[in-house]
This record gives structure tokens, C-alpha cells and sequence, in this order.
């Protein structure tokens, strides 16, 4: 435990007035991809019992000391402030608080040692948070990250948006010879306007080949393995992967321009997460 808590810590993970919300749209896009051309549900998290996140579907990854990556929020154990599930969402809340040493408070959730997947479509039904020091992401690692470490688990980035660059949605994967500490990580982006104010559907497609990327079933970004190499150190992606769904304050990529400390409290809310093959 101690080794993967060491290892998790190394894996990744602009100041504006508010403004009125928008009525929210929680209605899915149409899927209109078309490969494999049958898939199962396998697995999914539609968050309709309300109060705290399902203990045989998540865990939580708990403390206050960065991450790896300088954040500023403390990760909390089932408290209900930080995540909870209301309304039929998941609401993942970053809070200005004194907590443990550190002056925000926030959650992250994930499904290791309860359910991995190798390949499939792994998808999230999400609405993101706004300003500037606002880190979500939506994304995988290695169920091997105990043996191995970060990066040669490998890390499969199905969403990350930082708030400085709001609307801009990333995609990207991390292995032994591509990864952000190097500065070789690959991964592509796309631009959606209103992430803050409507869900949308962030999605992979993953199989032994290639791993596609999408927004609302818009494809913005494939890497491939004949591309990268097949070797472990390049493609760790031919193994089970966990989940994971956060929001930090501020870090290395989040804070880069600062944090707004006015903008508090801020939250993802997931309408649904859920895995075929």
C-alpha cells in the first residue's frame, strides 16, 4: 500500500467574475461510432442513490501532500462536502477551507482494487468546473502501478481541463518513454465552449492497437501503437486499467497562472460513468 500510495502521488494528474449558470442539459448525444459494431455494458455508475459515493463501486485516495504535481487541496475520506451524489450526480466539490494543513479541501475517487478493464469504451457523462485554478480529470492507470510505478503503468487521460484555458479538453497518455516529466507525454486537445455550463460525454476508445479520444462522439485524437512501439515502456496498454475522478486546486499544469481565490467553491458533477466491451 505504501508503494502504490508513492507511486500514485508521481502520476498526473483565468481570474473571471462569476457568472449566472445556465440552465443544464443532462440528455446524452447519440452515440455515432461505429466500431466494434456490438458492445455490452459491462460495468456503470448511474449515481441514483443519493449521499455518499458507492463503497463497492469507488474507494478514495486520501491527503495533502501535492500529488506529485504541487496541488494545494487536501483529498478527504467520505466526507460528504467534497463528494457525494445528489440529484442523480455525482458532485465532486473543491472547497476554500483550512483542512489538515492546507487551505482547500476536495475528493478523488477510484475503482482500484474493485474493477479494472483491459480495452473497451470507457465513457463519462460530466459538466466541468470554471476558473482559474481548477484541475478536473477523468482518466486510468495501470492496475500494475504497485510493481511497476508511475510512469511504466502507464496512464490513460480521458479528460483534464485546466481552468485558466477554460474550454479547452485534453486527452493523453503517459508511459515509460512518453510522459509530461519529460516532456514527451502524447495526447491532443479540442475546444468546447461551454464545459462549464452544459454536460458533456468524454470519452476513450481502447483496444490492442490504437486509443481514440472523444468529445460528445467527436473524435479529436488517436494514438496508436505501431506509432508509438509495442515495447512495455512505450505501449503499457495491453493490461487492466483502474478509474479514477478528481478535482485539485491549483498544482504544476492547474495553477500555472495562478489560482482565483474568489471563484470557491467549484465542482464536477458526473451524470453517469460506463464501460463496454
Amino acid at each position: 500500500m505504501t508503494t502504490l500510495l508513492l507511486t500514485l502521488l508521481l502520476a498526473c494528474k483565468g481570474s473571471e467574475p462569476a457568472v449566472p449558470q445556465l440552465p443544464v442539459s443532462v440528455t446524452p448525444p447519440a452515440s455515432v461510432t461505429t466500431a466494434p459494431a456490438v458492445r455490452k455494458l459491462v460495468w456503470s455508475d448511474e449515481f441514483d442513490k443519493a449521499g455518499l459515493p458507492d463503497p463497492a463501486k469507488w474507494k478514495y485516495d486520501v491527503g495533502g501532500s501535492g500529488w506529485g504535481n504541487n496541488e494545494l487541496q487536501f483529498y478527504t475520506d467520505k466526507r460528504a462536502e467534497n463528494a457525494r451524489v445528489e440529484d442523480g450526480k455525482l458532485i465532486i466539490e473543491a472547497k476554500k477551507q483550512d483542512f489538515q494543513n492546507r487551505k482547500y479541501t476536495s475528493a478523488r475517487l477510484l475503482t482500484a482494487g474493485k474493477q479494472s478493464w483491459k480495452y473497451g469504451r470507457i465513457e463519462a457523462f460530466a459538466k466541468l468546473p470554471k476558473g482559474r485554478g481548477t484541475w478536473p480529470a477523468i482518466w486510468m492507470l495501470g492496475d500494475n502501478i504497485g510493481t511497476a510505478g508511475w510512469p511504466r503503468c502507464g496512464e490513460l487521460d480521458i479528460m483534464e481541463h485546466v481552468g485558466y484555458d477554460q474550454g479547452v479538453v485534453h486527452g493523453t497518455v503517459h508511459t515509460e518513454a512518453y510522459n509530461h516529466v519529460k516532456g514527451t507525454q502524447k495526447g491532443g486537445k479540442i475546444t468546447v465552449a461551454d464545459v462549464e455550463n452544459k454536460f458533456h460525454l468524454y470519452v476513450i476508445e481502447w483496444n490492442d492497437q490504437q486509443i481514440s479520444f472523444f468529445v460528445d462522439d467527436n473524435r479529436y485524437y488517436t494514438v496508436e501503437r505501431s506509432v508509438l512501439g509495442g515495447t512495455e515502456d512505450k505501449w503499457p496498454f495491453d493490461q487492466p486499467f483502474f478509474l479514477i475522478l478528481n478535482l485539485a486546486v491549483g498544482g504544476n499544469w492547474g495553477g500555472q497562472k495562478g489560482v482565483d481565490e474568489s471563484i470557491w467553491p467549484q465542482r464536477m458533477e458526473v451524470d453517469y460513468v460506463r464501460v463496454y466491451q
